[in-house]
């Protein structure tokens, strides 16, 4: 419902109180926005849109990932830091792959996966302290996570020389069939390079191909990093 004020702009009036409280409600409410959306939204977007507070949010997120995932539905609702959204689900990566015309195999080196295992359990992390940990240059394989959007820049390190610091993407969490970095295998304490590279190999089997966006644009896409 909106109204039109006296300056010509269009008004979007206030959402009914209904949906406070009501768990059903809100959880549709935010499926059909992230669809439409059809992109990573922030949940203090949702809130202010929903009017709902963070409780009844988190409440609405938490219902909808159940009801997809106990319903076996098509899409996942997926969770990175602050933003979610929809995406398929990883067990129909092979036919949205054949409708897209996209190869279904991600394929790592083995230098790229254990710079992508360092980054999955020690994020946020600086090149450096990748470096330091691997034992070799990671220059090559580091660059080629970014170039295929798996590891991003996401800020400064509060040290001298303020160096970038990398974490992984919603475009991680898509390639491996993942909702949230909470499903990564767990590992007691700081894991060192090879029982990281382990964890992955076994919960994450790299053949499994990409889960997609669901809403505008949303594609599959292949990971191929070089070696360093």
């Amino acid at each position: 419902m909106s109204a039109e004020t006296p300056n010509g702009t269009t008004e979007v009036a206030a959402l009914p109180q209904a949906l406070q409280g009501d768990e059903a409600r809100v959880a549709a409410a935010i499926e059909s926005l992230l669809f439409v959306a059809g992109r990573p939204l922030e949940q203090h977007e949702l809130r202010k849109v929903l009017g709902v507070n963070e409780e009844e949010l988190q409440a609405g997120l938490r219902a909808l990932a159940h009801s997809l995932e106990e319903q076996r539905r098509g899409l996942r609702l997926q969770r990175l830091g602050t933003q979610v959204q929809l995406v398929t689900a990883p067990e129909n990566a092979r036919y949205v792959a054949a409708l897209l015309g996209l190869p279904l195999t991600a394929r790592l080196t083995p230098a790229a996966l254990e710079t992508l295992a360092v980054i999955c359990y020690r994020q946020p992390i600086t090149r450096a302290q990748i470096e330091a940990i691997r034992g070799v240059n990671s220059d090559r394989a580091l660059a080629s996570l970014i170039q295929h959007g798996l590891v991003a820049e996401v800020g400064r390190a509060p040290t001298v020389g303020h160096p970038a610091l990398f974490a992984t993407t919603p475009e991680f969490l898509q390639q491996f069939g993942l909702t949230s970095l909470e499903e990564l295998p767990h590992i007691d304490g700081l894991p060192d390079v090879q029982r990281a590279v382990q964890a992955l190999q076994e919960r994450l089997p790299l053949n499994d191909g990409p889960a997609t966006s669901a809403g505008q644009g949303g594609q599959a896409s292949r990971t191929e990093a070089s070696s360093s």
